[in-house]
């Protein structure tokens, strides 16, 4: 076995991972709330390796010492920071600045229907006054999404032919007249939350929900806090890591070549 075929086999396998995860980040970009996910590796454990069939020590192995095996890939994250505000003046455009997320009454293709949380604001309302996101599913207010309650009670209706004023507090007034409140969430550990679609999460079963502190700012929109720029120079280093292991590799061929079709036939 040629131990350095494995180590630049699995040095190529990890960084084809990393550039997946790079581009999907880039394809997201632009996409509102998107949170950005990064991709880890780690070492395989290290191997003791010993002589074997070596009568030089009175037939006992002998240490040679601790091999490396390679990289595999380890587990992705998500980078919940912060992204950048874009001012559209459009008043059902909402954006959380601090910890925390919309609650959603998602339906999905079979008709179930679940709370899912997104960062994304960019909302609509439709001919009966309900807030809606882009993909047609309601905006929970504050009762609903602390409960967890995806149902039609919990749904946000103002008068559609009105102006609509949404405080930092997630206070939304009509008329000068108080409505209610947009339901707004954070999580005692981001660990439970998956990712459903682009820009929506799902919380695991063990996840807790709680208020959250942050605010809202309404004609605003968060953007993906993707660094297209840094993105773009991690993916150049990740093509050199990856055609330098596949050097190796052609190197190693090359040399195995020579020694069974050259030496061997000496």
């Amino acid at each position: 076995m040629v131990k350095g075929l494995y180590t630049a086999y699995t040095g190529m396998i990890n960084q084809q991972n990393r550039m997946d995860v790079l581009t999907n980040n880039l394809a997201n970009s632009a996409t509102n709330g998107f949170k950005k996910e990064g991709s880890t590796s780690q070492s395989f454990d290290e191997e003791l390796a010993i002589k074997i069939k070596d009568t030089s020590a009175y037939g006992l192995p002998v240490a040679l010492g601790d091999v490396s095996l390679g990289v595999k890939v380890g587990e992705c994250y998500t980078d919940y920071g912060q992204g950048s505000f874009r001012v559209t003046d459009n008043v059902y455009d909402m954006a959380i600045d601090g910890d925390g997320f919309f609650a959603i009454s998602f339906t999905n293709k079979a008709g179930e229907t679940s709370v899912k949380y997104t960062r994304d604001g960019a909302f609509t309302v439709n001919r009966e006054g309900y807030l809606m996101t882009k993909d047609g599913d309601f905006v929970l207010n504050q009762a609903a999404a602390q409960a967890g309650n995806p149902g039609q009670a919990g749904y946000i209706q103002v008068n559609p032919n009105l102006p609509l004023v949404v405080d930092e507090n997630g206070y939304y007034y009509q008329n000068d007249q108080l409505l209610g409140q947009i339901g707004l969430v954070d999580f005692a550990d981001y660990n439970f939350l998956e990712k459903y679609g682009e820009n929506m999460y799902d919380l695991a079963a063990g996840g807790q929900v709680q208020l959250s502190e942050a605010q809202i700012t309404q004609g605003t929109l968060e953007m993906s806090n993707v660094n297209v720029v840094s993105e773009m120079v991690e993916m150049i280093n990740i093509t050199r890591a990856y055609e330098a292991n596949q050097k190796i590799i052609q190197t190693i061929d090359g040399t195995l070549d020579k020694a069974v079709n050259t030496i061997g036939k000496a």
